[in-house]
């Protein structure tokens, strides 16, 4: 901020835009100070260019139209060609310096963005639209190299020219200067006030911005809601209200930015008129030169434009600086799963998992697990079972360490999994869940997740246990074939098998099965459980089901009621003991019975 003069800014800026400011130049402007010092002597040569075209005037009037002068007017044409040929150079120079800048620190910042999103726990994304994100990138990425941009275009191009194009007016009638400058800094105050308002509809802006983001995406994800319930209309009128929000605070704010231009004219004008009148009068009765009037007069014209610009400067910035302290905001977030580096490496060697008095609540006052307790034993399938919302899923997160528990421990081997790295516990754990997600690109690319780097003959070998090969070699292009967005150009059953698959390729010593089966038809469950079977066999697998029958071979069954391990055994052995288990089973298969002879019927 050396060479931002600290009186000024404080004049233009508060406090808290003074600190944007100033972090921005720490973190972006001392990574480019030789880029932006380049671009600040373009912008030098500008301003002098800019500047001997005012001096170059007074020649024009008194040698070529008052003396008649032949040979000044082939010297003055040539002189001015030269001016205008290194200004459209030093212009040329200027505006690719300063994009390259700005391409580089939004490049930058959308890799800063993207960062942060993983570094985020699954709480942060629980609470959080997806289209937040895609409206950062779009929206705050920019923002940061704008106002930088901004600063050092107005510091170099403006300022400087109309410092030059001043001193040039002092030169040729002191008079007039003062009379020009002390007119002219009162609309620069005049729109001081403007930047809070900017910055106010600024927010609005975005707002209705990240709302038809959301409602576009939310129409794409659910087409077949949208379709099926027929809300066509419900989503034609959401999207229209979002739009026509946008729109109004896009014109709100083009008012509000534009509110300076009255007043910038209106000081203008006042102060060319002023100098026309009292130039003319010096020039008419006082026999003073037209050259020197004609010289002041065009300083006076060309500086009105970089005067506008500083005076606006307040106001445009204050947009920019919107979407800086909203990045700065998101970027300073805490995050939860940041690790320093001197955590245990998780080392599996048999595959026992044991939950000691796990405890854990999402908010204060409403506990979802109340000190779980059991053991996985390595080789073996434990199966968690019991009513919704009883804390099953969130049991399997806790061992993923989306959350962390509030008491109690979890041990693999009988390291406690909170002193161990995320990224060693997570490798040493295969997961399918009962909405295999799969990202846009071909199967092969979407088995290959499990493993990066694998090897064709491995991807292969996986698709083959997880019995995906056969329907995969029969697509046009086999393994090329393109899932589509979230794989929707594939059926339940074959997403469940490339999922498995890609489970397959990792090889991780521990399975995670989360309602595998449960959204599938008779047909696909039958090949994706006979799938499940190969990959879980010799590890330890924890499964939870709502289909019993799913797990009546599980070695351990694990009935889970408000948070807490409330029967444990066999299938046979809590039949026999008579409690929830047969009580679930018993309901459950009941009404399998009735549905199946409500079919035959």
């Amino acid at each position: 901020m050396s060479w931002l003069s600290e009186k000024l800014a404080k004049k233009w800026f508060n406090a808290g835009q003074m600190h944007l400011i100033e972090r921005l130049l720490r973190e972006q402007g001392r990574k480019h100070v030789r880029s932006y010092v380049i671009a600040f002597a373009m912008m030098g040569v500008i301003a002098a260019c800019t500047t001997f075209s005012a001096y170059i005037m007074k020649d024009i009037i008194d040698r070529i139209f008052v003396d008649r002068s032949i040979e000044a007017m082939w010297a003055i044409g040539g002189a001015i060609v030269t001016i205008y040929v290194v200004k459209g150079f030093a212009t040329y120079g200027q505006q690719v310096t300063l994009t390259r800048i700005a391409n580089n620190i939004v490049a930058e910042i959308q890799t800063r963005i993207f960062d942060k999103m993983l570094a985020m726990d699954i709480a942060f994304y629980n609470r959080s639209h997806s289209t937040e994100f895609i409206a950062r990138q779009a929206f705050i990425s920019s923002a940061a190299s704008g106002a930088l941009n901004m600063l050092i275009t107005a510091l170099g191009r403006d300022i400087l020219t109309t410092l030059g194009l001043t001193f040039a007016m002092f030169q040729q009638d002191p008079v007039l200067a003062v009379l020009a400058v002390v007119i002219m800094p009162g609309a620069i105050i005049g729109v001081r006030k403007l930047g809070a308002k900017a910055k106010k509809v600024m927010m609005t802006e975005f707002s209705g911005f990240a709302s038809i983001l959301e409602s576009l995406q939310e129409t794409a994800q659910g087409i077949r809601v949208v379709k099926s319930f027929t809300l066509e209309g419900h989503m034609r009128a959401r999207q229209s209200e979002a739009i026509r929000s946008f729109e109004s605070a896009a014109n709100k704010l083009a008012r509000v930015q534009s509110r300076s231009s009255p007043l910038m004219e209106t000081f203008a004008g006042v102060a060319i008129a002023a100098v026309v009148v009292y130039g003319g009068y010096r020039v008419i009765y006082n026999g003073a030169e037209p050259g020197n009037f004609f010289a002041f007069i065009t300083a006076l014209l060309l500086a009105t434009e970089p005067v506008k610009r500083v005076a606006r400067l307040q106001v445009d910035l204050s947009t920019s600086l919107m979407g800086v302290e909203m990045l700065y905001e998101f970027l300073d977030q805490q995050e939860p799963e940041k690790e320093t580096g001197t955590e245990l490496e998780l080392k599996v060697t048999q595959g026992r998992v044991e939950f000691q008095q796990v405890e854990f609540s999402y908010r204060a006052g409403e506990q979802v697990l109340n000190g779980i307790d059991f053991v996985a034993e390595p080789g073996e399938t434990t199966a968690l079972v019991g009513r919704s919302g009883g804390g099953k899923t969130t049991t399997m997160a806790m061992l993923l360490r989306f959350y962390e528990p509030t008491g109690g421990r979890i041990l693999i081997d009988g390291q406690d999994i909170a002193q161990c790295s995320r990224r060693s516990l997570r490798s040493q754990i295969g997961y399918v869940g009962q909405d295999s997600f799969l990202f846009k690109g071909s199967i092969r690319d979407n088995i290959a997740y499990g493993r990066p780097g694998a090897s064709e003959d491995e991807i292969v070998a996986a698709a083959k246990a997880a019995f995906a090969h056969d329907f995969i070699t029969g697509f046009e292009n086999g393994y090329d074939s393109p899932v589509g967005e979230q794989g929707m150009q594939l059926s339940g059953g074959q997403r469940q098998r490339i999922a498995i698959a890609r489970a397959f390729l990792k090889n991780a010593p521990l399975i995670l099965l989360d309602e595998a089966t449960s959204a599938l038809d008779t047909e696909s469950e039958r090949a994706v459980q006979e799938a499940l079977k190969q990959l879980c066999a010799g590890r330890t697998t924890l499964v939870i089901a709502h289909r019993l029958s799913t797990v009546a071979k599980a070695e351990r069954i694990c009935v889970i009621e408000s948070g807490k391990v409330i029967e444990m055994g066999r299938q046979d052995q809590l039949l026999a003991k008579g409690g929830v288990y047969a009580l679930l089973h018993k309901t459950q298969f009941e009404s399998a019975a009735l549905l199946a002879e409500a079919a035959a019927e």
